[in-house]
């Protein structure tokens, strides 16, 4: 069904052309095959994959100058909402290159920036984010990770954690300690672009993965990580200085979190559709349950909640266009998006029945995938953190 007065008069013909494109690519190309993939726990095919990268969704916000569409941060929310109603996973792919090439596009060398982005807008080059580590998930700061410099290469050794993706990568963006020395904990810090071959193999025992097992997200597998003398050339230093990761980081938040509540709304938006239909298709006491108005009551208030997060994220995402900070609005978009796909997913099941707690139907799948938004790029908590520090400056 169409999305509920999806625009409000704000989105321009090229936003509404964008939507009914990547729709149509998602309905022909990932719908008919989600369900059965992520039952199967498969990855997501690789043909899909190079399809994405052909329509450019890996390129949308980054410079023409360097392989990129240049287009606005509404119209990167709108792919990533539209490819995560059909799976949250392909929505999820276009992640990993909008947070390298951020980070790359803000802060790289001109070196770099020719070296790298090319590559991650035409899906050349896949990249996969190490940041978390077992004791450092929402404490950035506290990585342990060590990379020692040693000519013209760095010799990383530790562990990652949830590195998603990490299989498939050319690249492993990684935070890394290579400032121990340093006074302020926030500079010891540095970012570096780690290349490897993609495979399940990785490079033992310099570079080891293995898949973390996991509820939901499936087409994605996560890894831990060992880094036990793995070497990356010097020239990958993000910006070319040390001890300034901690603060490249925290300049891409804002713009994932902006991408994972888009993410979070075209969940949500897939199981209100799933349940509407069902809605109209089971019948009880001789009338379909649409009919009973405790079953309308409800899909009527997650209507409500996902055209809330829409309107949220939409907004946060125009005030990055505008330049301005806008922390805030994404945290906000992001904290009530985790928490309303969550609901709306839930109450989809329950709309269900029975059948919503079968494989053979999608609703435990958008349940399922749901609950990971409230944990992912920042958990809800640390959105509050965020939210009321900004509130209480003034």
């Amino acid at each position: 069904m169409p999305i509920p007065n999806p625009n409000g008069g704000a989105l321009t013909e090229e936003h509404v052309q964008i939507r009914e494109s990547v729709r149509d690519f998602a309905d022909r190309e990932v719908v008919p095959i989600a369900n059965e993939l992520d039952n199967k726990a498969a990855e997501i095919p690789d043909h899909v994959v190079r399809k994405m990268a052909e329509l450019g969704y890996f390129g949308l916000i980054f410079s023409p100058d360097y392989g990129g569409s240049g287009l606005d941060t509404l119209s990167m929310a709108i792919v990533a909402e539209e490819l995560s109603r059909a799976w949250l996973s392909v929505g999820s792919v276009m992640t990993r290159m909008i947070i390298t090439a951020s980070l790359v596009q803000a802060n790289g060398t001109e070196e770099q920036k020719k070296k790298f982005l090319p590559g991650l807008c035409t899906g050349e080059i896949l990249a996969a984010a190490a940041f978390t580590e077992p004791d450092a998930g929402s404490d950035a700061a506290g990585i342990k990770c060590r990379a020692v410099r040693k000519g013209d290469q760095y010799v990383i050794n530790g562990e990652k954690t949830w590195c998603t993706w990490a299989n498939k990568a050319h690249l492993l963006c990684t935070t890394v300690v290579t400032n121990p020395e340093a006074v302020k904990k926030h500079n010891r810090l540095s970012i570096l672009l780690i290349p490897k071959e993609p495979g399940d193999g990785f490079h033992p025992p310099q570079l080891a993965g293995s898949p973390i097992p996991t509820i939901g997200y499936k087409g994605m597998n996560s890894y831990s990580l060992q880094f036990d003398g793995y070497e990356a050339p010097a020239e990958n230093l993000l910006g070319g200085v040390e001890g300034k990761g901690f603060y490249q980081l925290m300049s891409t938040y804002e713009i994932a979190r902006i991408q994972t509540a888009a993410r979070a709304v075209g969940v949500a938006q897939a199981a209100f559709e799933a349940a509407l239909r069902y809605s109209q298709e089971r019948t009880q006491f001789g009338k379909p349950i649409s009919d009973f108005q405790v079953i309308g009551h409800k899909l009527a208030h997650m209507a409500t909640q996902v055209e809330a997060g829409r309107q949220l994220t939409y907004h946060a995402a125009r005030m990055k266009d505008t330049g301005k900070r806008c922390d805030l609005e994404a945290g906000m978009a992001k904290a009530f998006c985790a928490e309303m796909a969550e609901h709306v997913t839930s109450e989809a099941m329950q709309v269900f029945g029975g059948y919503g707690y079968s494989r053979e139907f999608p609703a435990q799948r958008f349940w399922r995938d749901a609950r990971v938004f409230r944990i992912f790029e920042g958990t809800s908590e640390i959105q509050y953190e965020v939210i009321a520090k900004r509130l209480l400056e003034g």
